[in-house]
């Protein structure tokens, strides 16, 4: 399954395992991938967010049937000039979320 084979153990805590996952988010520039990002890990939206240059990432705790799991989201930038330096980050992930507009055509 994805829980076992996709996981990281990390350090044990207090109360048992933890466990990172690494999620990368992927599309075209100018889709809104890094206010996702925003959304999921601060609950916050910015209207006016300028472009992501190279790579960066987020944490985010989620609790799944009582295990604390932290989801690790790195948000690539969009532009093509950026392709090389963020498809070295893809290693160690263990999905994408592709993020494109429905009204570019």
């Amino acid at each position: 399954s994805l829980y076992n084979s996709g996981k990281k153990k990390m350090e044990e805590g207090v109360g048992g395992e933890e466990y990172l996952f690494k999620i990368v988010v992927i599309g075209d520039s100018a889709v809104g991938k890094s206010n996702l990002l925003s959304r999921f890990a601060r609950d916050e939206f910015d209207l006016h967010s300028k472009a992501t240059i190279g790579v960066e990432f987020q944490t985010q705790v989620v609790d799944i049937d009582g295990k604390e799991v932290k989801a690790q989201v790195w948000d690539t930038a969009g532009q093509e000039r950026f392709r090389a330096v963020t498809s070295a980050y893809y290693r160690g992930a263990v999905g994408a979320l592709i993020v494109y507009d429905i009204s570019r055509r």
